[in-house]
């Protein structure tokens, strides 16, 4: 008896160490399962999604986040659009504008280049023009393609009151805005340029605000097109205010522009007399260039004829002011502009030509003694347009 229970425990000890053995075999090791922290690659171009859409009557927006200017404009976009179409014959809208939260950067360029829904962009030309040359997605110079320039977005650095100047942030922590947002790539760089070393940070807007209120975060960087919503409803809390940052054209080169913060921009912040000196860069409107054949194409061709033949209602008090920046017709250096833009434009023999034509219609509606000046009456004739939409 006591052989066999000996036998027995020598029979169990060799059956848990094949099971032991097994499960050695079948489970991945610590380092396995970890992700491999190699460099990405920049060889190669990101793989398109290509399948049908769930709604083939939604153009996929990306901007940046909520609480900036680019969002704003997509938003303006949607709501402009959705309005006066014809619906389907189960009451789908004809065309839909979806605004997709990105970060204003390189995510906005990436979701264009991957993902099916996502079909245009708003993103920073000098960010889009860097990531060409050094071929991080590889070749995207057929990838994409132009719509129009828009408008320029001005750095916004705020400060807390011990902050008077650049100087005062070396070695104090700044956030620069999401990891590869236009803040983190361009600010790293401007900052690095005028030769001031900082503790970087990569929180969104609202964390970084409230860091910089409990004193964690001692400047923080929004780049965006003026007035940014979300920072003219903030007042002058606990002294945060805008510190100027130096315009060179021999440091800058001809990647930045000078521009200026006002009180009309942000009366909450900066005095009546006390204009802030910045730096802007240009946006522009970047589609993903798809074949003719694709479906998608032809939803973005009646995208571009709607957004361009309705552009003059834009212009309204109702919009953003940074639509008033906004040339159509204006070139965008070393990028193929999306061919429908390219066929709309040469058949309107410019992108003004429906804006002064629309105009003169105004004026002989208007009485003509004493007439305003014709700034003022370029201001109630774009208050027209909203109220009549189609004329």
């Amino acid at each position: 008896m006591r052989a066999g229970l000996f036998i027995a425990l020598i029979a169990a000890a060799w059956l848990g160490g094949q099971v032991h053995d097994s499960l050695a075999q079948t489970q991945p090791s610590a380092s396995q399962r970890e992700p491999a922290k190699a460099p990405p690659r920049k060889e190669s171009v990101p793989r398109k999604e290509t399948g049908r859409s769930a709604d083939p009557y939604t153009v996929g927006f990306v901007a940046g986040t909520p609480q900036c200017t680019e969002f704003a404009i997509a938003q303006d976009i949607a709501s402009m659009l959705a309005s006066g179409q014809e619906t389907g014959p189960h009451g789908e809208v004809a065309l839909r504008v979806l605004p997709i939260v990105g970060n204003g950067g390189t995510r906005n360029v990436l979701d264009v280049l991957t993902l099916a829904g996502a079909d245009v962009a708003i993103a920073p030309v000098v960010l889009v023009d860097r990531l060409r040359e050094a071929k991080t997605f590889g070749d995207i110079s057929d990838k994409l393609a132009y719509i129009a320039p828009l408008y320029i977005e001005e750095f916004h650095l705020l400060a807390r009151p011990e902050i008077a100047g650049l100087t005062d942030l070396a070695g104090k922590r700044v956030n620069l805005g999401e990891d590869g947002s236009a803040g983190a790539v361009l600010g790293r760089e401007v900052l690095n340029r005028l030769g001031v070393k900082i503790s970087e940070s990569n929180l969104g807007p609202d964390a970084a605000l409230e860091g910089m209120q409990k004193g964690d975060i001692s400047a923080a960087l929004l780049v965006s097109g003026k007035p940014v919503s979300f920072l003219a409803r903030t007042g002058q809390a606990d002294g945060i205010h805008f510190l100027p940052i130096p315009y060179s054209k021999e440091l800058m080169q001809q990647d930045y522009l000078p521009s200026t913060l006002r009180h009309e921009d942000y009366p909450n912040i900066i005095g009546v007399d006390a204009p802030v000196d910045t730096i802007a860069i240009k946006s522009a409107l970047y589609a993903y260039n798809w074949p003719a054949r694709n479906e998608r194409f032809g939803l973005l061709e009646l995208f571009v004829q709607t957004l361009f033949t309705r552009f003059p209602e834009f212009l309204g008090d109702a919009h953003h002011p940074k639509w008033r920046e906004v040339n159509l017709a204006a070139l965008l250096p070393g990028w193929r502009r999306f061919r429908p833009a390219e066929r709309w434009l040469q058949q309107q023999t410019g992108g003004e030509a429906a804006l002064r034509k629309a105009f003169g219609r105004f004026l002989e509606s208007q009485p003509a003694a004493n007439p305003p000046d014709r700034e003022e009456l370029f201001r109630e004739f774009l208050r027209w347009r909203e109220r009549n939409p189609g004329r």
